[in-house]
């Protein structure tokens, strides 16, 4: 047994043999089948936009015949958000030189960890 075993650790076998294609289908398996049991924590991460100027654009969809997107605003590229009317032209004054005449469905507030206010995601329609 530990013969088969340094066997198995060192790859000896010749192509084509039962051990090795033992071994390659134990590799795969752990490759396919880890995941479901194993949680190696491999989540996106949230992304901001870096610079004030830059604006990241996600594809979400579509409502009815027309394309849903959310257009993620840093705070401090809009004007002036003190009211939320306000705040809503201020995310269309970014948003249509960019993608055209849109209509503003909603935003929310994106927060950094101290809890301010960091960005908008604005969801719109085309």
């Amino acid at each position: 047994m530990p013969n088969l075993l340094k066997s198995y650790f060192f790859w000896t076998y010749e192509r084509g043999s039962f051990h090795y294609d033992v071994m390659v289908t134990a590799i795969l398996l752990f490759l396919f089948v880890s995941p479901r049991f194993i949680d190696f924590k491999d989540r996106p991460v949230e992304t901001v936009a870096k610079h004030s100027s830059e604006v990241l654009v996600k594809e979400a969809g579509m409502s009815g015949d027309r394309p849903r997107f959310i257009y993620q605003i840093r705070a401090d590229n809009l004007r002036d958000t003190s009211t939320d009317d306000q705040r809503r032209a201020s995310i269309l004054q970014v948003v249509e030189p960019i993608s055209g005449e849109v209509t503003l469905v909603s935003y929310e507030e994106v927060k950094d960890a101290e809890g301010h206010v960091a960005a908008y995601n604005a969801t719109v329609l085309r």
